[in-house]
């Protein structure tokens, strides 16, 4: 028997979707980087001029006539958040609500795999998916780099990356904690999908107005990207909070369900 069963059985029945999450993020890649070289310049600073300052700031387009702000604006702070947070929320209520729903979950557990053990090898899985995800984005994006004339730095590329795939984890971590506690799959997206979209829009309000900053520092999308790691470089700091806070995530999982009778 495998040293990690859970872990691989979920990698090996999991890689089809992987492959469709990395065709969708390749080919909105391939829509929008390609377009910067032809709007680059006089005719993107009128566009964003001609919108309202509060929608420039809420999407964070202060900056998108630059290489490094056209690509945050349209593949990290938006659609590529979007397809990472689906990823992560689909992952990870499949991880524990999913299974415990479906009764994979006690079949597992009647093969003396231990509840702690369960939950640490399918959080293992959740992140490698989730981290496997960011380096293709990554490797994506230098690949688009030269011909769309972004001139990005690539160390500022896998600062992204990694900002993005910590903020996707967080997400994930959050719906295996609410399955863990609740064993339900509506509960596990719900608050997945709430803390993502809360995260989001906090950045958005306190953007809006300086007396608002304290809602930055509640805001995961805002430790991912408040620091601008794609034009100045990786933020430590808020990589630490992001990756720290998922980590903690994924120990009220297992202490949750180790505490959980589940045998019904």
């Amino acid at each position: 028997m495998s040293a990690a069963p859970v872990f691989t059985r979920s990698l090996a029945r999991s890689w089809r979707g992987f492959l469709g999450w990395a065709a969708a993020i390749l080919a909105v890649l391939a829509l929008y980087l390609p377009l910067y070289s032809s709007l680059a310049g006089q005719d993107l600073q009128e566009l964003i001029q001609g919108l309202p300052p509060e929608l420039v700031s809420a999407l964070g387009y202060d900056d998108i006539t630059s290489g490094a702000g056209y690509t945050q604006s349209t593949f990290f702070g938006l659609i590529g958040f979007v397809l990472f947070t689906i990823a992560a929320v689909a992952w990870g209520t499949r991880a524990l609500a999913g299974d415990e729903e479906s009764g994979t979950m006690e079949l597992t557990l009647a093969h003396a795999v231990s509840r702690v053990r369960l939950v640490v090898e399918l959080a293992a899985a959740v992140t490698v998916r989730l981290l496997a995800l960011g380096v293709f984005a990554g490797l994506a994006v230098l690949a688009f780099n030269g011909p769309a004339g972004l001139d990005l730095e690539a160390g500022n590329v896998w600062a992204a990356s990694a900002a993005l795939t910590g903020v996707a984890l967080l997400t994930g971590a959050v719906a295996m904690a609410a399955g863990a506690l609740t064993g339900r799959r509506v509960a596990a997206m719900g608050a997945a999908a709430g803390v993502a979209v809360a995260g989001y829009a906090l950045n958005a309000v306190a953007n809006q107005n300086p007396d608002l900053e304290v809602l930055h520092r509640v805001s995961p999308y805002h430790w991912a990207f408040g620091a601008r790691p794609l034009a100045d470089g990786a933020d430590w700091a808020g990589l630490a909070g992001l990756y720290g806070a998922a980590l903690l995530l994924f120990v009220v999982a297992a202490l949750a369900l180790d505490r959980r009778d589940i045998g019904r």
